[in-house]
């Protein structure tokens, strides 16, 4: 109960703290709206992924390349496709601006299918890594039906016709190709930053990337508020009271716990009604992520509180650290614009975990895939109390 208490007693503190409530509630409410629409064309817009300018220059006119054009490129909806009459042209539009992505093909390319030559801008790396997986897809495809084909009408020449007719033959041969073609011919689609259904705009991700790094804040002024406690001497008059260390402790995590939740659920709610982002058809879902990622913070500020001393560490743990770890977890950029290795260096943050659930949560996902990030934000949290707890109550005791 006394935990209880001295948990309600922290958060009222930190609430009333005018500056402090709004650089918490505030500014990450700010900062999504602006990186949200600064960075619209590397995440993608409210209709998935951004429309992407395309050059194609075909060095001699082939029915391979005809197709490429005719019912890949123009039938994705995301690509406009405008001809270009020679590659230094194609490249010097692409140089300049005019084009975000340009596509050279080779004079032989319908017979080897050699590798087209693509032209792209540095700000523009993933838009051409779209595009490039398109071409692979489109040049795999036919590879297939070629192979298929060969081996079919192999097959078919082997075999005993039931009929000699040259013309049945004919008939059958391109009925086989024609199928093996319509089998492959679907419109291209692009669903991003999704194990879900649905597709995840820059505003929804900003909104989950800015919750996720500003709670990381609470386990540095946890921690902070624990070390001026104890230069002031309130937690040794408050430990000389029949009140057990365990409660203390505990009421400290608790406080944190309150703070971080309410901070999360104001944000939601704000950016939700205030903004329209859509954080997924099932608010459940986010409210779990939302206290399991609390509990995670929580234990982290005890963890912080058991290994510092000083104010200026958890300052500077403030000011850098949580910033490195913004960055690593993708909460600055998305994480799929950085190389591959980050992928596995990012899954050691804890605003990571939480990221990647609630994008997870707004493509639509089931409770089932959800039970590792749960799982392993309430370890991260509950480990860390007890490790925290472990430090801190040597020192009082």
């Amino acid at each position: 109960m006394k935990g209880f208490l001295i948990a309600w007693k922290d958060f009222k503190v930190r609430a009333t703290d005018k500056r402090g409530f709004t650089m918490m509630l505030i500014m990450p409410i700010i900062l999504t709206m602006i990186l949200g629409a600064a960075l619209k064309d590397i995440v993608g817009g409210d209709e998935g992924f951004p429309q992407t300018s395309v050059g194609l220059y075909v060095a001699k006119k082939n029915h391979m390349a005809e197709l490429l054009k005719r019912d890949v490129l123009e039938k994705t909806k995301f690509i406009t496709v405008k001809s270009v009459d020679s590659e230094e042209k194609l490249e010097k539009m692409v140089k300049a601006g005019d084009l975000e992505v340009g596509i050279s093909i080779p004079a032989e390319w319908s017979t080897n299918l050699e590798e087209a030559v693509l032209f792209t801008n540095q700000d523009k790396q993933i838009k051409a890594a779209v595009v490039e997986s398109i071409i692979t897809s489109f040049t795999d495809r036919v590879q297939m039906v070629s192979t298929a084909s060969q081996v079919v009408m192999g097959d078919l020449a082997a075999a005993q016709a039931v009929s000699t007719s040259e013309e049945n033959r004919g008939e059958v041969s391109e009925n086989v190709i024609r199928a093996l073609t319509d089998s492959g011919e679907e419109d291209v689609e692009i669903s991003h930053q999704s194990i879900g259904a649905k597709s995840v705009s820059s505003k929804q991700y900003y909104a989950a990337a800015m919750l996720a790094m500003f709670l990381l804040f609470n386990v540095t002024l946890g921690a902070k508020s624990m070390i001026q406690e104890r230069h002031t001497e309130t937690l040794a008059r408050l430990n000389s009271t029949p009140t057990s260390i365990y409660s203390i402790l505990f009421g400290k995590f608790l406080g944190t716990l309150y703070f971080a939740f309410i901070q999360f659920f104001l944000f939601y709610t704000a950016t939700s009604v205030l903004f329209n982002v859509n954080w997924g058809e099932n608010k459940g879902q986010v409210i779990a992520t939302g206290f399991a990622y609390s509990v995670a913070v929580a234990g982290l500020s005890m963890l912080l509180a058991g290994f510092i001393t000083q104010e200026k560490t958890a300052d500077m743990i403030s000011g850098i650290g949580i910033q490195i770890l913004a960055i690593i977890g993708g909460s600055m950029l998305p994480i799929y614009a950085f190389p591959e290795g980050f992928n596995i260096i990012s899954a050691f943050t804890p605003n990571n975990w939480a990221l990647t659930t609630f994008l997870d949560i707004m493509s639509g996902v089931g409770w089932s895939e959800l039970l590792l990030p749960f799982f392993v934000l309430g370890v991260i949290g509950f480990v860390s109390l007890l490790i925290g707890a472990w430090r801190l109550r040597g020192r009082y005791v």
